[in-house]
């Protein structure tokens, strides 16, 4: 009987060891991100392999060990499996995303649009940077600083830098936007993306204004609202933009500014400006009442000298402020349709 009990003893501590040899929690090496929108986790790091689960971006995952390009984690969830180390984010890189997403929740949106196709999400500009993750088709974002960004010739299996430049001509230079998105679970994440990866949501009848004009719309405000016939509130705009290709060291060298015409029941042209070289932000003072009059301003680098420059609506007239009174707006006034206004 003695030995029976012996033997039992020695079973069950030989089975007490083996499972706390093989159960027990292994301490993380490192805490990384899922880095992509959904990334996949696998049984091995073998060509033949089973998926086990998935984790989306921003999911932390403790890293258990690495296999060349291969890194070992286990989910919140407790599976233990296989992911590619391109699909993952350092702690150190997740918290500086979430720093610049903090950051670009403090700054004024100067646009409105969304993705119209696939496009990467970059931590700086320029296609090099790295990148925080990949954004699909039709998501919102707003729109918040422009950055031009000189293109990096691409150089051919010979050696030879293949552009379009030549040696003595300007290098061509593309348009970037820090952004902050919106994503379907209703968080955000805030980067840089290619610009003509987006289109704009310029509101109704805008674009066919601009369009008229041979005017590229960098971005718009509603300076107040005023009623039409039916008592309805219709937003009055300042429209910024430019002509030509993308990369122009400005921001915006157009300006316009629509008003409600209740006569014709349209939007008419109230204020032309063709001759700065404006950067963005453009700062608005809103109107406190409906049709009560607004003022904005922006920095203007057109005499190579930059200078904040200031201007008031009154009604349908826009004046520019120079040293605290209102001076005469340089530039020429077009309303729509031919319908002169005195020049301000």
């Amino acid at each position: 009987m003695r030995k029976l009990l012996i033997g039992l003893v020695v079973v069950l501590v030989a089975s007490v060891a083996a499972y706390l040899r093989f159960h027990r929690t292994k301490p993380p090496l490192d805490t990384v991100y899922a880095g992509d929108r959904q990334v996949t986790i696998w049984s091995t790091t073998a060509q033949v392999r089973e998926p086990l689960t998935t984790v989306t971006f921003g999911d932390r995952l403790d890293v258990l060990s690495r296999f060349g390009d291969q890194v070992q984690v286990r989910t919140p969830a407790g599976i233990t499996g296989w992911a590619s180390e391109n699909d993952l984010l350092t702690a150190e890189f997740w918290q500086k995303a979430r720093d610049l997403d903090t950051r670009t929740s403090t700054l004024p949106v100067e646009a409105r649009g969304h993705t119209h196709v696939r496009t990467n999400l970059h931590f700086e500009p320029g296609r090099d940077a790295p990148k925080i993750r990949q954004l699909s088709k039709d998501v919102p974002v707003d729109l918040l600083e422009r950055c031009p960004v000189e293109v990096t010739p691409v150089t051919g299996t010979a050696g030879v830098q293949e552009t379009a430049a030549t040696e003595s001509s300007t290098p061509r230079k593309e348009d970037w936007w820090l952004i902050r998105a919106h994503m379907s679970d209703n968080t955000t994440m805030g980067g840089w993306v290619l610009g003509r990866f987006i289109d704009l949501d310029v509101p109704q009848p805008l674009p066919d204004y601009a369009s008229a004009a041979d005017m590229h719309i960098v971005a718009w405000f509603e300076l107040n609202h005023v009623a039409d016939s039916s008592g309805e509130q219709k937003p009055q705009y300042l429209v910024v933009g430019d002509r030509g290709s993308e990369g122009q060291s400005c921001d915006f060298t157009l300006m316009r500014v629509f008003t409600w015409g209740n006569q014709r029941q349209r939007y008419e042209t109230a204020f032309v400006e063709s001759d700065v070289c404006g950067k963005l932000p453009v700062k608005l003072v809103p109107a406190t009442t409906a049709g009560g009059d607004a003022a904005f301003s922006f920095e203007d680098s057109g005499n190579g000298t930059p200078e904040e420059r200031l201007y008031r609506m009154h009604q349908t007239i826009v004046r520019r402020v120079k040293e605290g009174k209102e001076g005469e707006k340089e530039g020429n006034v077009t309303p729509v349709a031919g319908k002169k206004r005195r020049r301000p």
